[in-house]
């Protein structure tokens, strides 16, 4: 693959100018005024996909935003790799807090600020432009497909329904997955685990109208403040989560996994730096690794209700909302968790207000092996990279779809992502960094090198 490296220089400041082209569409699938965004992100990827040499491109329509579709098969007889992406992002609100415009990617500091930049639109791009060095020098040394949806963070929820009914054209060895992150830049790692996830809405409701909280305040419990009392019970003094039988299906990680765990560099001081913290908090006897990758959690997402707007309106509001996620472990089924949540929080409802628990979306854990062909493959392209072999590492998102894979298609997964954990994902000033966004593109070749040989 040394080969390809003459290629990649010529060719790194086009393969920067079209992620920045990618990163302007606003293809927010949370928000239906994108909507037109959205669709042309796809048109987007569909055309790069052709331009490096992809063939059957096509945009797969499903009820919601389509998947993309394309591949290679240079020889059925060799294995095949099925790359997943998603082309949509998450709504970047609050715009005032971003440094630049969220959808004006720039470069500062060596990272490339903008919604999406790392999640996923930066980490997808990687493979396009790895399959497009390959195949222009006649180095591509096995089969492979692109499956790239466009509705990941609004939970997939077509997806499943789309693989289904495509398994045979979707068959592959593997599946490779660049939606992670690793330890630093100098220490590299691959995501081994990812927590499951119970993503829901609760609205309570008091009186049956907003109400003047002079006249009423005092007389009339207000949906706020309850909703707020309701929340702060779901969790005790040790930080452990208050529903009957949330921890019954819990998976207890071994002593020595957990030591081998705290191998992996960690200093709680710069943690704390860089969040601008003075203490951490999180479930008592577990480590802070711990809690964000191998425990359970419940959160709070949103809350609102009343009057939010400039100035004073002195409103006792009918109704207060919360939208509520918790990360599950392996064992712990969201459809389960979901139920005990509603059960109990509708038993400590008082009587002055009403609740309502919606249902918005979720996916199990994944635990992914180190022993596969694969997984070994990964490991060595990153140890000829970075200079050093990568650290399994369990981590605490979530990406329902890898358990979906597994059961749907009966196929593993890789999860070979080159993202940070300080990339802001989620948050204003999402960035991805250059050489992060390189060593990818300069990495997956030699997976793919590796994985053709070791499959032989």
């Amino acid at each position: 693959m040394e080969k390809l490296q003459p290629y990649f220089e010529s060719n790194k400041q086009r393969f920067l100018d079209e992620l920045f082209d990618l990163l302007r569409i606003p293809s927010v699938s949370a928000d239906p005024k994108f909507k037109d965004d959205v669709l042309r992100t796809a048109e987007f990827v569909k055309a790069q996909l052709i331009a490096a040499g992809a063939e059957n491109v096509v945009l797969e329509q499903t009820k919601g935003y389509p998947v993309v579709y394309g591949d290679k098969i240079i020889d059925p007889k060799l294995p095949t790799v099925l790359v997943y992406g998603h082309y949509d992002v998450q709504p970047a609100d609050p715009y005032d807090l971003w440094h630049s415009p969220p959808f004006e990617p720039v470069v500062k500091d060596g990272n490339i600020y903008a919604r999406g930049s790392a999640d996923d639109k930066g980490q997808m791009y990687m493979h396009v432009k790895a399959f497009e060095m390959m195949l222009k020098n006649n180095s591509l040394p096995c089969n492979v497909k692109f499956m790239i949806e466009g509705e990941e963070e609004v939970g997939s929820e077509n997806l499943e329904t789309y693989v289904k009914a495509h398994i045979q054209k979707l068959k592959s060895d593997v599946v490779l997955i660049s939606d992670t992150s690793i330890i630093a830049n100098d220490t590299p790692s691959i995501t081994t685990g990812l927590r499951g996830l119970a993503y829901l809405e609760v609205e309570v409701t008091g009186p049956n109208k907003d109400l003047h909280s002079g006249v009423y305040g005092g007389g009339v419990a207000n949906p706020i403040n309850t909703l707020c009392d309701m929340i702060s019970s779901l969790h005790d003094a040790d930080r452990k989560i208050n529903i009957p039988g949330f921890y019954d299906d819990v998976e207890i990680v071994s002593d020595s996994e957990r030591a081998e765990m705290a191998k992996a560099p960690f200093s709680l001081e710069d943690y704390k730096k860089d969040l601008g913290l003075d203490d951490v908090l999180g479930e008592k006897g577990y480590s802070t690794t711990e809690r964000v990758s191998i425990r359970p959690t419940l959160d709070v997402n949103g809350i609102w209700g009343g009057y939010i707007g400039q100035g004073a309106k002195t409103v006792l509001p009918s109704k207060a909302y919360a939208k509520i996620s918790m990360r599950l472990v392996p064992n712990q089924s969201s459809e389960k968790i979901t139920k005990l949540f509603e059960d109990h929080f509708k038993s400590i409802a008082p009587k002055y207000v009403k609740v309502k628990v919606t249902n918005l979306h979720g996916g199990e854990a994944a635990v992914t092996p180190t022993d596969t062909i694969a997984y070994k493959a990964a490991s060595r392209a990153m140890e000829k990279t970075f200079g050093k072999a990568p650290i399994p590492q369990r981590t605490g998102g979530s990406i329902p779809i890898v358990t979906m894979f597994e059961r749907v298609l009966n196929t593993k997964s890789v999860l070979f992502g080159f993202g940070l954990d300080s990339d802001s994902i989620h948050s204003p000033n999402e960035h991805y960094g250059v050489f992060n966004y390189y060593k990818g593109i300069e990495t997956i070749p030699y997976f793919f090198q590796y994985f053709a040989e070791m499959s032989k």
